[in-house]
């Protein structure tokens, strides 16, 4: 999730923030830490948090300066498949909202299942559009 094992969840969101020059981050790091669900763990850090608690302090950590693309390898790599699905759902409706397109990653059938369109890669080239059968 390349979280800073030193800082809490707050500070690791508001990372990106405060090397754009933003002096207050502190409202946007709440926005972000609550529409991921964690503004209650706000002050853990990342050993404090399960994995699918950091894959979501990751997500509002990528989505703070609120980008017009955001890059998503393997998300759910890490996560058993329940989390995975939730982290899935939650990365397509933040973006939705944000109004963000999303580029993801993934050898998940289910994280390609919710995808607005697939496109099946094999040794660096686009084989086919469409879940594989």
């Amino acid at each position: 999730f390349n979280l800073l094992p030193g800082l809490t969840a707050r500070e690791n969101v508001a990372l990106p923030l405060l090397l754009r020059g933003d002096a207050d981050p502190a409202k946007r790091v709440e926005e972000c830490l609550a529409a991921v669900g964690l503004a209650h763990r706000g002050e853990h850090r990342p050993s404090e948090l399960s994995g699918g608690e950091q894959q979501r302090v990751a997500l509002a950590r990528a989505l703070a300066h609120r980008p017009a693309l955001l890059l998503a390898d393997e998300p759910t790599g890490n996560l058993d498949s329940k989390v995975g699905r939730e982290i899935v759902r939650l990365i397509k409706a933040l973006a939705r909202q944000g109004g963000q397109t999303v580029v993801l990653a993934t050898h998940s059938r289910d994280a390609a299942a919710e995808a607005d369109r697939v496109l099946i890669m094999r040794d660096g080239s686009v084989e086919g559009e469409g879940l594989p059968s």
